[in-house]
């Protein structure tokens, strides 16, 4: 597996991302095109595009929607334990000051930086890109959905 850093940070799911939803979307397109191009059959080339859109945003929502909910409170108790680890106090008065965007930011940092980063983003409010931006030595995650 290539070396995680900020260029290459996001992550695809093949099969989803280039196949699944694409052959949903060109569905959308064909029974669009149909409807306008057959007009004894408008109305079946309707239901057919508009049943291809509501599949497409299902499997979009569903997909995220779960995984995304979880892996949200991981990165939150990961965040609790590295700052625990690292201050030896509870990371209950700091949390609320950060959005989610900078407590995941700061996972992609070494220990040593994390403690930079985060008084900056606390002092400075930086941005969640900004914070990804500063980072020297890229800590990868490998397990995202």
């Amino acid at each position: 597996m290539k070396k995680q850093n900020y260029k290459n940070h996001l992550k695809f799911y093949t099969p989803h991302h280039f196949i699944f939803l694409p052959l949903l979307g060109f569905m959308m397109v064909w029974g669009i095109v149909n409807a306008y191009k057959e007009e004894d059959n408008r109305l079946e080339w309707v239901l057919f595009a508009l049943l291809s859109f509501c599949i497409f945003y299902f499997a979009i929502m569903v997909r995220q929607h779960y995984a995304l909910g979880n892996q949200d409170r991981i990165v939150r108790l990961e965040f609790r334990l590295r700052y625990f680890e690292l201050y030896g106090k509870s990371a209950s008065t700091i949390e609320p000051q950060l959005s989610f965007g900078q407590i995941a930011a700061l996972r992609f940092t070494d220990d040593i930086q994390f403690k930079e980063l985060l008084a900056l983003a606390l002092k400075d409010n930086l941005k969640p890109d900004d914070i990804k931006k500063r980072i020297t030595l890229w800590q990868p995650d490998t397990m995202r959905l």
